[in-house]
């Protein structure tokens, strides 16, 4: 018996160990695999590859778009590269202020809870910043070009963004020399040594679109600056465009509020202009027409002398950053003449020209010493003006609802700004309007304060939004409603601001605070100047019968209008001339002390 049991045991173990290895290799006795997988045993693995395939088709893509649209493939790996960069940061960016950033504190928090909550939303500010500003710089091109708008959006963003952003103005990466020697070759079908007895290998500007060189000219041994652009950023400009595009659409639906949609709009508008730098050549011999009749204004252009889409040649301006004060300072010039200088000539382009420079930050505003008594103007400088790629043509119709606007907000009329807000913006958001445009608290605009105490322009998103936890959203809204045109005089008014609290930023607070006064007072002038012809035109070409009492009641109105202007004007100028006085007094009082 016991023999027989040993044997039917050897007997069975086959089957066993065939039954286990089915069993442990999920095989049916037949020997097929069993009706599922190991990935319904590790659900893990499944989504494991649900993941590779989505990073798969995605990546699949966008290589096949990239390739529709471009030849070679170095530009599809770098297409793909940039596209990449750009994806990462924003994701970097949302996921950091979904997870690290609190909400605005209650008003029944206490004080420390407070400081300890704004720090930590300024920290997370600031480390989005620095990485999203690291990535423009990787990427360049139309990267550094948003990134210049976001310095500029004071009035959108928190103080930390445009401070962090400001850098991208003047310091961008140089394209190497071999490649900017391709391009004039390509462009001006002649190398470099043939056109130019010397030209300078290392750049001494380099901007986001393009970088400049100093030359000399061989046939006739002008000092020139050769603008050329960076060969790059025509190639990638499409599909970085439309990356931008993506990313505001990503960022809009993650956080709802902010619809920065229309910035993306604006640049896709502009960039094909400012990248054809024939136009800059078109623009600078149109301002320079424009300022022929105003010789007291001291603007200077440079001289325009070949211009190809890639390539501009034109003349080499000795002279420093306007916002250079030890510069100033060393040539015996005013900071604050040349503010003058600066208010007067946008002034003019934006209420008289109706053509306005767009860029106006300190690297586009040069001054050049002078000797006073060798000028038509009567300073002892003059107000270069560079880099003509970015113009605005204004309606007569808009500057006069402009000039409108400006003119209640100094009056502080109410029911006017509501009014000529309506008009230009389309919203009903008055208030908020009227604060992006002034740089100023509602309460000094409603107080009528305006051209009587203003300090210097300075708006504190973060502690407005304290007050209104709606007030990213109301902001979008207006930037999304306002014509495109008035986008660019909103940039404009907050670079022209930049540039005048740099100007006076080691000046004496009294200084300071009527610096900005001045300002107003001068932009009064202009508002008033364009109202006046307004309604002069109105009155003239209104219907009326060839009568005598008709053409007297017509010559009388006409006369009002004028008279009306005389004398505001007048009060202007008085004022401006009171300001000036307290400004010697208080820099007098400020040297006395140092030297005590």
């Amino acid at each position: 018996m016991l023999t027989k049991g040993l044997c039917a045991a050897q007997a069975l173990r086959p089957l066993r160990l065939t039954q286990r290895w089915q069993q442990q290799h999920m095989l049916w006795p037949c020997g097929s695999r069993r009706y599922y997988s190991s990935t319904a045993r590790y659900p893990w693995k499944a989504r494991r590859w649900q993941r590779v395939a989505l990073v798969g088709g995605i990546t699949l893509g966008v290589c096949g778009y990239v390739t529709y649209h471009y030849d070679t493939a170095y530009l599809i790996a770098a297409s793909i590269y940039r596209c990449s960069v750009a994806a990462k940061v924003t994701w970097q960016v949302a996921w950091d202020y979904y997870r690290n950033f609190p909400e605005l504190p209650g008003p029944d928090c206490d004080e420390g809870e407070r400081r300890q909550v704004l720090a930590t939303r300024s920290a997370v500010h600031l480390r989005a910043a620095e990485k999203m500003k690291r990535a423009l710089m990787k990427n360049g091109g139309v990267y550094i070009k948003l990134g210049q708008h976001i310095s500029a959006m004071q009035h959108v963003l928190p103080a930390e963004w445009c401070t962090t952003m400001q850098v991208l103005q003047d310091q961008n990466t140089a394209s190497p020399f071999e490649e900017v020697n391709a391009v004039i070759e390509a462009d001006l079908g002649q190398p470099i040594e043939q056109l130019f007895t010397s030209f300078d290998l290392e750049p001494i500007g380099v901007a986001s679109l393009a970088q400049v060189h100093y030359a000399v000219l061989r046939n006739t041994g002008e000092e020139v600056a050769v603008k050329v652009q960076h060969p790059t950023v025509r190639k990638y400009s499409d599909i970085d465009i439309a990356t931008v595009s993506v990313m505001f659409e990503f960022i809009h639906s993650v956080f709802p509020d902010f619809k920065f949609m229309w910035l993306s709009a604006e640049m896709k508008g502009s960039l094909p202009r400012e990248l054809d730098f024939r136009n800059d050549k078109v623009n600078a011999e149109q301002v320079v027409w424009n300022f022929s009749a105003r010789p007291d204004i001291p603007l200077a252009v440079p001289k325009m002398i070949r211009a190809t889409e890639r390539v501009l040649i034109m003349e080499y301006v000795h002279g420093r950053r306007c916002d250079d004060l030890a510069y100033l300072r060393q040539h015996g010039i005013d900071p604050a003449q040349v503010s003058r200088a600066i208010s007067h000539a946008f002034a003019e382009m934006t209420y008289v020209h109706g053509f306005l420079h767009c860029d106006p930050h300190p690297g586009n505003l040069f001054v050049r010493p002078r000797t006073a008594g060798n000028t038509s103007h009567g300073y002892n400088f003059d107000l270069v003006l560079l880099d003509h790629g970015l113009y605005r043509n204004l309606p007569s119709r808009f500057r006069y609802e402009y000039a409108e606007m400006w003119h209640a907000l100094m009056k502080g009329d109410q029911d006017q700004i509501r009014y000529w807000s309506r008009q230009l913006s389309g919203t009903d958001l008055y208030r908020l309007f009227s604060i992006i445009l002034t740089g100023q608290n509602w309460s000094t605009i409603e107080s009528k304060a305006l051209s009587r105490t203003a300090g210097p322009a300075k708006i504190s998103v973060t502690s407005m939004r304290e007050q209104d936890p709606d007030l990213v959203r109301q902001i979008t809204e207006v930037l999304s409603s306002v014509p495109p045109v008035l986008l660019l005089v909103l940039k404009t008014n907050d670079l022209l601001r930049m540039v005048d609290r740099r100007l006076f930023s080691d000046q004496p607070l009294l200084v300071q605070r009527h610096a900005q006064l001045r300002t107003w007072l001068r932009l009064s002038h202009y508002c008033l100047m364009t109202i006046r012809d307004a309604r002069a035109a109105d009155i003239s070409h209104r219907p009326t019968h060839a009568s005598i009492p008709q053409a007297t009641i017509r010559s009388a109105s006409l006369a009002l209008n004028w008279l009306s202007f005389w004398l505001r004007d007048i009060v202007l100028s008085s004022y401006t001339m009171l300001l000036a006085i307290e400004d010697t007094i208080a820099r007098l009082r400020a040297r006395f002390a140092m030297t005590t």
